[in-house]
C-alpha cells in the first residue's frame, strides 16, 4: 500500500501544478476574450471542442481502456512487449496523421456542427486548432505506455509545459492586441494574426507537452522503430474490444455537440460554451488531483491481478479506491458550492455574469461525487478487458443527456447552461448506479464498507458546508461589491479562507466520528510530503 501512497502523491504533486497553471492559462483567456456573454470566446471555445472531441474517440478514452490491459499482458513476452509497443505506436501514428489531415480539411462542416453564433471565426481557429489532434494522441499514446511500465511521473507533469506555453501565448496577445474581459470584441476586429498567436499558441503548448514524452522512454527500456508489420502480436484482440470503447466514445461525443449546440443559443448574452467550458474546468480539478491520481496508481496492479483471475484481490483494490475517493470528494463537492461565487468573480468582473457562472459551476458540482466513482468502477470494467459493459451504461447516459439537454433549449437564455450542468449530473449519478450494479453483478459485491465510509463522510460534511457558508456571508459574497467580489484578490483570499474552514471542520468531525478511510488519507498526505 506504501507504493499506492507514493505514487498517488507524487502524480497529485504533478496534477496539482498543471492544474494551478491550467486556471492561471483559463484566467489570462478570461481576460483576453471574456468569460460571460462573449461571442469571441465562445467562437475560440467551439473550435477547441473540435480537436478534443476527435481527440476523445480516438486517443483519450480509447488508448486508456485498452492500452494498459494490452501491455501489461504482452509484457511477459520474451521482449517485454517491445515488438507490441513499437506496432502499436506507429500504427497509432498513422491513424492520427490521417485523421488530423482529414479533420482539418473538413473544417468549416466541423464547426457548423457546433452553431457557433460566428462560424466564420469559429473556422478560422479551428484551422490552427485541429492539428492538436493529432499532439493530443501522440501525448496519451505515449503517456499510457509509460504508465504502463509504471513510470507514471512524465504523463502526469508534462502538461505543465502546456500550460506554460498556453499562458506566455495569451499574454503575449494581450500585450499586443489589447485585454477585453468583458467580451466586447466583435468577430469583425479580429485579425489573422490575432487569430494566429491565440490559436496557435494553444495548439503549440499540446505539441511541446507530446513531443516531451518521448525522452522519457529510455528509462523504460524502450527504443522506439517505426514497425508497417501490424499482425502477429494481437492487434486483432485490441481491436475487437476497441470496437465497443469506440462506440461508447462516439456516443458520448455525439451528446457534447448537442449540449455545445444547444448553449450556443446564449451565446453573446449570457453564460454559454466558454462558461461551460470553464465551470467544467473548476468541477474537474478536484477530480484530476484526487481520483486521477488514485486510480492512474492502482490501474495497473488492477490490470495486474485481472491477468492472474486474482478476484479476491481486485475487488480489494476497487474498494479501497472508492473509499478513499469519496472521503475527499464529498468534501470538494461541498467546497465547490459554497465557493462558486468567489471562484466566478476570478474569471469574470461583472457581478451578474458571476452568479450567472456560479450558477453553472454549483450544479456542475453537485454531480462530482458519482462522476469521480464512477470513474472508478469503468476502470475497473476495463482493467478486466470488458468494454461492452460500459458501453451499455454510457448509452443510458447519453439517451438522457440528449433529452435533457434538448429540454434545455427552452429555457430562458440565462438559465441554459446552468440547465445543461444540471441534466449532465443527473444523468451520471443514474450512469453510477447502472456501472455499480452490473459490476457487481460480474465480479460480486466490489463496495465493501463504501455505504458505511459515503454516510460518514456526508454527515461530516453538513457542518462544514454551514461553517463555509458563514465565512462567506461574512466575507460578503452574496452581495455585489462585498470583499469576496469586488476584486481577484478578494475572491482569491476569500476561497482560501472558506476552504481552510471547512476542511478543519471536516477532518474533525471524521476523527470523531471515527472515519476508516482517515487514516488512508493521511498517509498518503504525509508521503506526499517526504522527500
Amino acid at each position: 500500500m506504501s507504493g499506492i501512497g507514493r505514487a498517488s502523491a507524487f502524480l497529485a504533486s504533478g496534477t496539482i501544478v498543471s492544474r494551478v497553471l491550467g486556471f492561471v492559462k483559463i484566467f489570462v483567456l478570461a481576460q483576453a476574450v471574456g468569460a460571460v456573454g462573449s461571442v469571441s470566446g465562445d467562437a475560440f471555445a467551439s473550435a477547441t471542442m473540435i480537436p478534443n472531441s476527435i481527440y476523445a474517440i480516438i486517443g483519450g478514452g480509447l488508448l486508456s481502456a485498452i492500452l494498459v490491459p494490452q501491455i501489461v499482458r504482452a509484457s511477459g513476452g520474451p521482449d517485454g512487449g517491445s515488438a507490441y509497443i513499437n506496432k502499436l505506436v506507429t500504427l497509432a501514428l498513422v491513424a492520427f496523421l490521417v485523421v488530423t489531415v482529414a479533420a482539418t480539411l473538413a473544417a468549416p462542416a466541423l464547426v457548423s456542427l457546433y452553431g457557433p453564433k460566428s462560424a466564420a471565426l469559429a473556422t478560422a481557429f479551428a484551422y490552427w486548432c485541429i492539428p492538436q489532434v493529432f499532439f493530443l494522441g501522440l501525448y496519451a499514446l505515449l503517456g499510457e505506455v509509460l504508465n504502463a511500465r509504471r513510470l507514471f511521473g512524465p504523463f502526469t507533469w508534462a502538461p505543465v509545459a502546456n500550460n506554460i506555453v498556453g499562458v506566455a501565448a495569451t499574454l503575449v496577445f494581450i500585450g499586443v492586441f489589447g485585454a477585453d474581459a468583458s467580451g466586447t470584441r466583435t468577430p469583425a476586429d479580429w485579425t489573422p494574426g490575432m487569430i494566429a498567436l491565440l490559436a496557435g499558441g494553444a495548439t503549440l503548448g499540446i505539441a511541446v507537452q507530446a513531443v516531451l514524452l518521448f525522452f522519457f522512454w529510455r528509462r523504460i527500456g524502450l527504443t522506439y522503430r517505426p514497425d508497417f508489420a501490424w499482425r502477429g502480436v494481437g492487434l486483432g484482440a485490441a481491436g475487437t474490444a476497441a470496437g465497443w470503447t469506440l462506440a461508447m466514445l462516439v456516443a458520448t461525443q455525439i451528446a457534447g455537440l448537442i449540449e455545445t449546440r444547444v448553449a450556443n443559443i446564449a451565446s453573446g448574452q449570457g453564460a454559454s460554451v466558454l462558461t461551460l467550458s470553464t465551470a467544467w474546468l473548476i468541477f474537474m480539478l478536484p477530480h484530476s488531483i484526487i481520483t486521477v491520481s488514485v486510480v492512474t496508481a492502482f490501474y495497473t496492479r488492477m490490470s495486474e491481478h485481472a491477468a492472474q483471475n486474482d478476484m479476491a484481490a481486485f475487488r480489494r483494490d476497487i474498494a479501497a479506491t472508492l473509499r478513499t475517493v469519496s472521503l475527499l470528494l464529498v468534501l470538494a463537492s461541498a467546497v465547490i458550492a459554497v465557493v462558486a461565487i468567489p471562484f466566478s468573480r476570478v474569471f469574470t468582473p461583472e457581478y451578474a455574469d458571476v452568479q450567472q457562472m456560479a450558477g453553472v459551476v454549483i450544479a456542475y458540482g453537485v454531480g462530482l461525487v458519482p462522476f469521480s466513482l464512477l470513474f472508478v468502477v469503468q476502470r475497473g470494467f476495463y482493467a478486466l478487458g470488458d468494454t461492452r459493459t460500459p458501453f451499455v451504461f454510457t448509452i443510458a447516459q447519453v439517451v438522457i443527456v440528449i433529452a435533457g439537454v434538448l429540454g434545455c433549449a427552452l429555457l430562458p437564455v440565462d438559465m441554459i447552461a446552468m440547465g445543461i450542468a444540471a441534466v449532465v449530473s443527473g444523468a451520471t449519478l443514474i450512469q453510477l448506479l447502472i456501472a455499480a450494479v452490473l459490476l457487481a453483478r460480474k465480479i460480486g459485491w466490489a463496495a465493501a464498507g463504501l455505504p458505511r465510509s459515503l454516510s460518514t463522510d456526508i454527515v461530516a460534511t453538513v457542518p462544514a458546508a454551514i461553517v463555509g457558508y458563514f465565512v462567506l456571508l461574512g466575507l460578503g459574497g452574496l452581495t455585489a461589491g462585498g470583499f469576496a467580489v469586488d476584486s481577484v484578490v478578494g475572491a482569491i483570499v476569500s476561497m482560501i479562507a472558506i476552504g481552510a474552514a471547512m476542511g478543519v471542520v471536516y477532518l474533525l468531525l471524521l476523527w470523531l466520528l471515527r472515519s476508516p478511510d482517515l487514516r488512508l488519507a493521511i498517509d498518503i498526505v504525509a508521503r506526499r510530503r517526504r522527500p
